[in-house]
């Protein structure tokens, strides 16, 4: 199977799952498959999401909704990381 991996990077940190997932909704992305909190030092929260039913170049193509979008008091980055096969 393929999914596609993206970080989405400076979030506020206690985020929820529910609340990227419908602010990524909100913007036009497909709700993420999968997500994992990225452990780290707490300067720049982040998490990885997994898309199952989306190309790469379908994600670049959404990725300029949210990339440097201010969300939260925070400047989002969003970055697509690569495909993967299962």
């Amino acid at each position: 199977m393929n999914h596609v991996l993206a970080l989405l990077e400076n979030i506020v940190s206690g985020t929820t799952d529910d609340e990227i997932k419908a602010f990524l909704v909100k913007y036009g992305l497909p709700p993420f498959d999968e997500i994992e909190h990225v452990p780290g030092d707490g300067s720049r929260p982040a998490v990885t999401l997994t898309f199952h039913s989306l190309d790469p170049d379908s994600l670049r193509k959404l990725q300029p909704r949210i990339h440097n979008m201010f969300w939260k008091g925070h400047n989002l980055s969003a970055l697509v990381m690569a495909e993967r096969y299962s």
